[in-house]
């Protein structure tokens, strides 16, 4: 299957040549010039890699950079800038871009930077753990359905990393208690199930579920077509 790039770029000329190699080295390419049109495609659709040139009309690329990394945070993202643009890579790099590349560039340059970001994507760091679309960061203490950031309290966060560390494996009330007991505040059995229903909820799209295997605790595993999970 090829790989699905995005590419956002100004310079007509540029942008077609662009395309046409991109496409001869088995890339997909979808093609804009004006920013505000990137980003809502970017939101919206599913891409591999993103190529987005700073200088785009009607929305400049930093600005289209920072919003999709609010929701697509593992997104590969190569930035082009101008030849003498250190203000720009910097800005860059710090509003979340992966990588950067100055014109005028040779193609093969181009290329191999899109071949490393698109190799270090697949590798995702230990702290990162992932089921279905369910993306949990321990480091950084957010997660992710879909690319989209989960608004989840302090607690269901905590109740989240003790089912993903148990991914397939029932975990008893009395475990989840205990590790939310280490937080100093004192829990009870049924705020458990309070934090699980709410997580259930969020975690709906997803495509995990957490059942409920009578007698014994919670099960987190990837959602079976036409199987639900129990309820509270």
């Amino acid at each position: 299957m090829a790989t699905r790039l995005f590419l956002a770029e100004d310079d007509l000329i540029l942008a077609d040549a662009l395309k046409t190699s991109l496409s001869q080295a088995d890339f997909q390419v979808d093609c804009v010039n004006d920013g505000a049109l990137a980003l809502q495609i970017l939101l919206h659709n599913d891409y591999d890699v993103v190529v987005l040139d700073i200088g785009l009309p009607n929305m400049d690329g930093l600005t289209v950079l920072k919003s999709v990394r609010q929701h697509k945070p593992s997104l590969p993202i190569l930035i082009l800038t101008a030849l003498h643009g250190l203000d720009e890579r910097v800005a860059g790099l710090d509003a979340g871009a992966d990588d950067y590349l100055a014109k005028p560039f040779e193609f093969a340059e181009l290329e191999a930077r899109l071949r490393a970001l698109l190799r270090r994507s697949q590798i995702l760091p230990q702290s990162v753990q992932q089921l279905g679309s369910l993306r949990l960061d321990r480091a950084g203490q957010r997660a992710w359905c879909n690319d989209t950031p989960l608004d989840l309290s302090a607690r269901e966060l905590t109740v989240l990393e003790i089912l993903m560390s148990n991914i397939d494996r029932v975990v008893t009330k009395e475990q989840i208690v205990a590790e939310l007991g280490n937080e100093n505040a004192e829990v009870g059995l049924n705020a458990i199930e309070v934090y699980v229903h709410r997580l259930r909820k969020k975690l709906d799209p997803c495509g995990v579920v957490i059942r409920t295997i009578r007698g014994l605790g919670y099960l987190l595993e990837k959602q079976q077509p036409g199987v639900q999970g129990a309820a509270d």
